[in-house]
């Protein structure tokens, strides 16, 4: 994955909001609804997804309506600040259920993790897999109340 800033334009931006409003749209009605030709409009999604641009389509799972009713935003301290121990706490917290965002941060913390569980138990089996065999200093779990925003579309200049 590149960080390098794609260019997009006018219609390429179109193109985008509507798929992070409703990335289940035909390619006819993306086509309408941006103004396009339905061939123009395959060929830029084409790019787009060439370009790394766009990368897959996700369903919304309404989790709690499936028991996962907990979400934890998890901060982590340790004193390991070396890029092999981050590759590997990675691959610990890759392996363990639940985990759905993982950020290496700034600041006063040097993790946050987005953990999505079953009720406190689920978050005691979460926590037992984070601390087996990895030296944290300090780990902190804040507990969502109500999800006020969230996977909302990001405005494109």
């Amino acid at each position: 994955m590149t960080t390098e800033a794609f260019e997009i334009d006018r219609i390429d931006r179109k193109i985008l909001m509507a798929l992070q409003t409703e990335a289940s749209l035909s390619q006819r009605a993306l086509a309408e609804e941006v103004g396009l030709s339905q061939n123009a409009c395959w060929r830029r999604l084409q790019r787009l997804q060439s370009e790394g641009v766009l990368r897959g389509q996700r369903a919304q799972v309404d989790l709690a309506r499936l028991g996962l009713d907990l979400v934890v935003i998890v901060m982590i301290k340790t004193p390991h600040h070396s890029k092999d121990w981050a590759v590997a706490f990675k691959d610990h917290l890759n392996r363990i259920p639940g985990v759905v965002d993982l950020y290496r941060i700034g600041g006063e913390w040097d993790y946050l993790v987005k953990v999505v569980t079953q009720g406190i138990r689920g978050y005691d089996r979460f926590y037992q897999q984070l601390v087996d065999g990895f030296d944290l200093s300090v780990v902190t779990g804040h507990f969502v109340m109500e999800e006020m925003i969230a996977g909302r579309p990001v405005q494109l200049v």
